[in-house]
């Protein structure tokens, strides 16, 4: 599918607003089991957010720009670099619980939380869902955010009310223990970016409790409880305003500074693969 053919409603949620509820769907694609020891007991310190949250940063937003916005070609190339990293994810036979980064079932996961985050995300910008006669489109528009990686098309649920049953089954499926809580938690309260600054991330702290309640508001119920995290009927009234008046500001932007940093590592990523550079 060429990249004019990107439904407008994705391409819309596609740049800076987005990525505060970036937070937000990394807890909900960890909040299984499996794939929060996989990433958590990761040996592969080049993509975790705790050890370089601006390197994880800049992986997840290249792969949500090729994916979306990406040729044949180019999402190709990026599924191949992740299979090379990928490869080096998968747990040990003495470990509690069984992983391995190419389990497609956990994949789907995966894309499933990016796809809500998408229906999420555009809600919050709008203020309303996605209307019924452009879900269908969408919906199948979406398989990419699956196929990038290696969820076949069969995989992906038939239609959006089946992905309505697939994703309030994987609800169910959610379950955290000491290990991925603490690791998620750091996530949610972005620890992992003040604390290696030491006396020089104290000036980042109270903006640090914007970023918590952002991502503690995206999150579904079912995971913010097993998170463990407090929210109440003040924390929802908070997060409302704030993310209201962010999308209010979103709308009255420029494109191009709107699809901020998005096109830009599309730029680099293009760049890079030009040059056979690695992109992730």
């Amino acid at each position: 599918m060429a990249n004019h053919e990107v439904p407008p409603e994705i391409e819309a949620t596609i740049g800076s607003f987005s990525l505060m509820a970036g937070g937000a769907n990394v807890i909900m694609q960890l909040s299984r089991l499996p794939v929060g020891h996989g990433v958590a007991k990761s040996t592969v310190d080049s993509g975790r957010v705790d050890k370089h949250p601006l390197k994880r940063f800049r992986t997840t937003t290249v792969y949500l720009g090729v994916a979306v916005l990406g040729t044949e070609e180019e999402r190709r190339i990026l599924r191949k670099e992740i299979d090379r990293v990928h490869a080096q994810v998968r747990s040990k036979p003495s470990d509690p619980v069984q992983y391995n980064a190419f389990d497609k079932e956990l994949q789907l996961w995966v894309a499933a939380c990016l796809y809500k985050g998408t229906e999420d995300v555009y809600e919050k910008l709008f203020g309303h869902s996605i209307p019924d006669q452009r879900v269908d489109e969408v919906y199948e528009f979406a398989k990419r955010l699956g196929t990038t990686l290696q969820v076949p098309d069969e995989l992906w649920p038939r239609d959006r009310a089946a992905f309505e049953d697939y994703w309030q089954a994987g609800l169910e499926q959610v379950q955290m223990d000491d290990l991925t809580r603490t690791y998620l938690q750091g996530i949610a309260d972005a620890t992992h970016l003040v604390e290696p600054l030491g006396p020089l991330g104290s000036p980042l702290r109270p903006l640090l409790r914007n970023g918590r309640l952002i991502t503690l508001g995206y999150l579904p119920e079912r995971i913010r409880d097993e998170l463990g995290l407090p929210w109440s009927p003040s924390h929802e009234e908070r997060f409302d305003a704030l993310v209201g008046r962010a999308a209010a500001v979103n709308r009255r932007l420029p494109g191009p500074i709107r699809r901020f940093p998005v096109n830009a590592y599309m730029l680099d990523t293009r760049r890079r693969i030009k040059r056979g550079i690695p992109i992730i």
